[in-house]
């Protein structure tokens, strides 16, 4: 029986998951969780792996900057939004500002939006968030509300909100996580987002 169980976890499709930090900060806990997922995947999930999408670099949107009838972009764009088309899948690590997800986040989602077809559309998807008292629950509920129209399928269940300033320590002084049971929650999100992301694959005929 546990061949068997071997045998069909091996038999997986790889996953590719893009993950976007909404933070800008150095030593921030989103990119310490999106640096977690990456070690938990290859560590303990196999068929999940983790593409880390720096979105720092991405001009604000401005429709002037689109070419060819709305289907052209600035080459950081373009770049971008090839790899946004090329995941199975997303993981939005998401922090909360002033009741509602950060403009870094906001712009990220706004370009990949662009063109005759979102490069978000018919996906899975997850969002994890730390901060205060509500641990970020604000913002996910916001992302959730864009992610209507971006056409963006997100798990339900397990949900990840970290009260971050809360004992014990979640993170160290870098933004790595260092709780253990954080840590098992996160990997309990990532085999979810797999889970669901494997449903929504087309079956083949």
């Amino acid at each position: 029986m546990e061949a068997m169980a071997a045998s069909s976890a091996v038999a997986r499709p790889t996953l590719r998951v893009a993950a976007f930090c909404g933070s800008l900060r150095k030593g921030s806990w989103h990119s310490g969780l999106v640096r977690a997922a990456e070690k938990l995947c290859q560590e303990s999930i196999p068929g999940l792996q983790i593409d880390h999408v720096d979105i720092s670099s991405l001009p604000m949107f401005n429709q002037d900057l689109e070419t060819g009838d709305g289907e052209g972009f600035p080459p950081d764009v373009e770049a971008f939004r090839d790899r946004v088309r090329a995941a199975d899948c997303f993981l939005f690590a998401s922090p909360e500002y002033n009741y509602s997800i950060t403009a870094t986040l906001k712009n990220a989602l706004d370009w990949g939006s662009r063109g005759k077809k979102s490069c978000w559309a018919d996906r899975a998807a997850a969002i994890v968030c730390a901060g205060g008292t509500f641990g970020g629950g604000r913002a996910s509920l916001h992302l959730r509300q864009v992610g209507v129209f971006l056409d963006l399928h997100f798990i339900n269940k397990p949900e990840l909100h970290i009260r971050g300033y809360e004992d014990p320590p979640k993170f160290d002084a870098e933004g790595n996580l260092i709780h253990a049971e954080t840590r098992e929650r996160l990997r309990q999100v990532l085999l979810s987002l797999q889970a669901f992301s494997l449903k929504l694959q087309p079956k083949e005929k």
